[in-house]
């Protein structure tokens, strides 16, 4: 790069605003000639001339110039016909490592920060600002096309992922996150969430952004919906009733979740894996399981599965087979806040309720995990899936 004394060129700076301004003038009284043989009155040409000009920049619009000189302190751009803009000081500061590429003659785009407070008149610029007003510009395009880009995953907190695209940081809440990576925290705690968003730091994922302001410099994105729409087509071939088969892609507390096709999943909540009793899902299935899957309900786009209802209902099965007063046997295979959970045959069990006992640890004291007892059926309704039960102790 070649740097120039700017006290040597600004005097010629002036002079090509001159002869730049006069040429314009003369081809307006030209035009004016040309166009109509009497003299136009001065109110006429003026407002002809200023026409042609354009409206005179006001702070915070991104201009464009020529860059006439380039001093140790200051750049200096030609903005006819309006005058010379400078970038100096701070803002000569911030762009210095564009500027040490900048040449003479350059074209380039900056910010108008400032009008008529400069000791010698000049247009103050700020090329950083001006930076920034195009990324904003930018990004407010990207919201309105919806284009899909790929960025990495900077980092996460509590809500959500933190994003970055072309230097300004941007926010993935954990709501607009698709299936795929959707934190799968039955409780919704947050600490849970967010160990588990913490894994996805350093992945790029495909996202698009729905809201860029750049007053309140926010710059929000979501994953969800650049498959929203395809998805909502596909979930609509799927009926309730459908049988299908999919690989496990998820094994959590509350469920396992089934993918079905490529973007859509659904999910076998706990209760549907089995008639029986379920106390740990991990012990039943693991990542990359092919199973067969019946779909149960289909809403906004998400899907219901159940496994259990591939199997013949055994409440239907023993309908005639008890009713209330019988004396059975069974095995205690739960404790909760309501008493012990009894299992009478597969698929089959009955409550014993805490009332029946002087606390909640005497009960488990009476009827300890796995413990093998005999039982008389007070309530029984299959239809329901309800039966309840009393511990009749063997008598001595």
């Amino acid at each position: 790069m070649r740097w120039q004394s700017a006290e040597d060129t600004i005097p010629s700076l002036f002079m090509t605003e001159k002869v730049s301004l006069i040429t314009r003038m003369k081809s307006v009284f030209r035009a004016s000639d040309e166009e109509a043989p009497e003299v136009a009155a001065p109110a006429t040409l003026m407002e002809t001339l200023a026409d042609t000009i354009g409206a005179t920049p006001q702070v915070d619009d991104v201009v464009e110039g020529t860059i006439t000189a380039i001093g140790r302190s200051a750049v200096y751009i030609d903005l006819v016909p309006f005058g010379t803009g400078i970038i100096y000081g701070r803002e000569f500061m911030n762009a210095r490592d564009v500027l040490r590429k900048a040449s003479v003659g350059d074209v380039i785009s900056a910010k108008v920060v400032a009008i008529g407070e400069h000791e010698d008149g000049y247009i103050e610029l700020s090329l950083k600002e001006a930076r920034q007003a195009l990324i904003w510009t930018e990004a407010e395009r990207l919201v309105k096309e919806g284009s899909v880009l790929s960025l990495e995953v900077k980092d996460a907190n509590k809500g959500g992922l933190i994003l970055e695209w072309q230097g300004i940081t941007g926010f993935l809440p954990a709501s607009q996150l698709s299936h795929e990576h959707y934190p799968r925290v039955q409780d919704g705690d947050k600490e849970k969430i967010f160990s588990e968003l913490k894994h996805l730091a350093g992945q790029f994922i495909s996202v698009v952004a729905i809201t860029a302001d750049a007053k309140e410099q926010k710059l929000i994105f979501s994953e969800k919906r650049t498959k929203k729409g395809d998805a909502a087509v596909r979930t609509g071939t799927y009926a309730v009733g459908d049988v299908h088969t999919g690989e496990v892609t998820g094994v959590v507390d509350f469920g396992i979740f089934v993918k079905l096709e490529e973007g859509i999943e659904g999910l076998v909540h706990i209760s549907e894996i089995d008639w029986g009793l379920v106390d740990d899902t991990r012990s039943r299935y693991k990542v990359g399981d092919v199973i067969r899957v019946k779909v149960i309900d289909v809403k906004n786009n998400k899907i219901s599965l159940s496994i259990k209802q591939l199997q013949q209902n055994p409440w239907t099965l023993v309908a005639a087979k008890y009713k209330k007063g019988d004396k059975v046997s069974g095995v205690v295979i739960k404790h909760n806040t309501h008493g012990a959970l009894v299992s009478i045959e597969e698929g089959i069990a009955g409550l014993v309720h805490v009332s029946e006992f002087a606390s909640e640890e005497a009960l488990r004291a009476a009827l300890p995990l796995g413990a093998s007892a005999q039982f008389e059926i007070t309530l029984f309704v299959p239809k329901e899936h309800r039966m309840t039960l009393a511990f009749t102790p063997t008598t001595k």
